[in-house]
């Protein structure tokens, strides 16, 4: 099929969004919020600082030499006006590694947060062109205010700052910088390059039924939601759960490919148009059943719940039989599916095997060839163990779930079930797998300070035989911000395994490695987590108070759960 659409990404003629790139004698119009990482990971969202007058850009290459002569007025300049609500920052627009990014910022001295641009499109978006040139960006209107010469910027900063508009928006260069050059996406087609990316990516949540708030059934759909998918895309808010692609690899990181938002972007921005004779969004089909992997060979039907339209409720503790399990099964995979997901917050659980003296606690511990039932939680997915690997039910075992409800303005009732796929009678997996929740931080708690937009909290575990990692699952309440996995080594090395950037709340995602990772006895995993107890944190219930550990969510929980196996024979691992 031939493509239609051609979209030079330079010269985009927009017709669903504001128009995206000015020449260099004028201030670019309104870009729109975005987010990016910068060269330490961390996640910088623009409308987060609509509390400053404006954020102040300066453009940054590796080895360009009006990045370095720049360099030095500009860490003038935020010294003097860092106080005055202005904050200020670095952009890469063309993608550059953290290490050289790093290396580059050692040698003109400079301790400023650098945005790492890997697809280019909100460099282009604001209109970026020359190395060393400095932009004004509005946080509240999402506009550039000012572009040009650091030489130029007092003045610009000086206007911001008195309440006035910006006298002189652009100020030609006087000495030109490197090019910034952009990817030319010749043709962008919505039914062989568009399609399938949202087919892939998109489509299982945005479907009727699914999860999403409206589906993707149709060029049709797409093209009325496009200004959203833009805004969605390049504040990364979706796909959800985003974790840094540039840390260890994910099966289930949800990222899309810089070829991926690239060409997303670009056909919404060419008016999100149809080509070709077939729309692939109305070929999707899905199974007629609910279950992932098909009608499961046991169901857990947890009792009814009633949950009324108002209200803080306490968590309630059901206990549930295996019923219909006649002998002890080898379990390979398990789903839970809410009765009702808009009041059903999360599940823990915990298997009673029949010969119990007490019960465990919640999150962990006991017989290490127990099987393993998976809890809810937001964007959860089917737990499937890893190949010959699984866990132990015995007949007679009941469940004990722990149930935690939120109101959400009208009375229903919850009645969710629990499909358990079982390996076929006799076949017994070699390996075990530790449960959800192999180690818990922290130990002990300190309260979050009010106000806080970085309160730091950490707790570690030593992996005391030779292991294989397959995951970690992190877990906050509103004021979590995000939290790394870093592994250290017992020769002295260290090694950053995970960086959930831009944790939330409502997508608390289990990630499993692509492959699993060796783990040398002695090897201590430090799990640091931040939080955002400020006024800019929209989530927060309370800034003002110092939060305590609590089961309800404007308290606060810091744990991080870690799967693994030990490498002799199969032997689970956990704290």
């Amino acid at each position: 099929m031939m493509k239609i659409f051609a979209c030079k990404r330079l010269l985009l003629s927009c017709t669903v969004a504001l128009p995206l790139m000015a020449p260099a004698t004028q201030a670019a119009e309104r870009v729109g919020d975005f987010a990016l990482l910068d060269q330490d990971g961390i996640f910088h969202h623009m409308s987060w600082y609509d509390d400053h007058k404006a954020i102040a850009f300066l453009v940054q290459v590796n080895g360009s030499a009006q990045t370095v002569q720049a360099a030095a007025e500009y860490a003038r300049l935020q010294s003097r006006f860092d106080a005055e609500g202005i904050e200020f920052m670095l952009i890469n627009p063309l993608g550059e590694t953290r290490a050289d990014v790093k290396q580059a910022l050692a040698q003109i001295d400079v301790q400023l947060p650098v945005l790492i641009d890997d697809a280019q499109v909100i460099s282009e978006a604001m209109g970026i062109d020359k190395s060393g040139e400095a932009f004004l960006y509005d946080p509240r209107s999402f506009e550039v205010i000012f572009r040009g010469p650091v030489s130029a910027l007092e003045t610009a900063l000086n206007d911001v700052v008195a309440g006035r508009t910006v006298s002189a928006p652009a100020v030609a260069m006087t000495e030109s910088g490197a090019d910034i050059h952009y990817p030319v996406t010749e043709l962008v087609s919505y039914e062989t390059d568009v399609a399938p990316i949202l087919a892939e990516n998109c489509a299982t949540c945005h479907r009727d039924g699914g999860i999403a708030p409206f589906s993707m059934d149709s060029h049709a759909m797409v093209q009325g939601w496009s200004p959203m998918i833009r805004e969605v895309l390049m504040t990364k808010r979706m796909p959800p759960g985003q974790i840094d692609p540039h840390v260890g690899n994910y099966s289930n990181d949800y990222v899309l490919s810089v070829d991926e938002q690239q060409t997303l972007i670009s056909w919404i921005e060419a008016g999100a148009m149809k080509d070709g004779a077939t729309d692939p969004l109305m070929e999707l089909t899905w199974p007629e059943t609910k279950w992932a992997l098909g009608e499961p060979d046991l169901v857990v039907k947890v009792p009814p719940q009633t949950i009324p339209a108002t209200g803080v409720l306490d968590y309630i503790t059901v206990e549930v039989p295996f019923e219909g399990l006649e002998t002890d099964r080898w379990v390979r995979a398990s789903q839970y599916i809410p009765g009702d997901r808009t009041v059903l917050h999360h599940t823990l659980n915990d298997i009673i095997s029949p010969d119990a003296t007490g019960r465990r606690a919640f999150l962990g511990g006991g017989d290490p060839n127990q099987a393993n039932i998976t809890a809810y939680i937001p964007g959860a997915e089917p737990a499937v163990e890893p190949p010959n690997t699984g866990g132990l039910l015995r007949a007679g075992s009941k469940l004990r779930l722990q149930l935690h409800y939120t109101t959400n303005g009208k009375e229903t009732v919850d009645a969710s079930e629990i499909g358990v796929w079982f390996y076929p009678e006799g076949e017994v997996p070699e390996e075990r797998m530790s449960g959800q929740c192999a180690c818990i931080f922290p130990l002990g708690w300190t309260n979050i300070t009010p106000f806080d937009p970085n309160f730091e909290m950490s707790q570690s575990v030593v992996i005391d035989k030779d292991a294989h990692m397959y995951g970690f699952l992190p877990h906050m309440h509103f004021r979590g911000k995000s939290m790394r996995f870093t592994a250290f080594y017992p020769d002295g090395t260290q090694e950053e395994l995970i960086n959930i950037a831009n944790y939330n709340y409502n997508w608390q995602i289990r990630y499993l490695m692509e492959e699993p990772k060796f783990i040398p006895a002695g090897t201590k995993v430090v799990a640091t987590g931040m939080f955002d107890n400020s006024t800019q944190n929209q989530n927060n219930p309370d800034p003002s108070r110092s939060v305590p550990w609590g089961q309800q969510s404007w308290d606060e929980m810091f744990f991080g759960a870690m799967s693994w196996k030990y490498v002799d024979q199969g032997r689970t691992g956990g704290d």
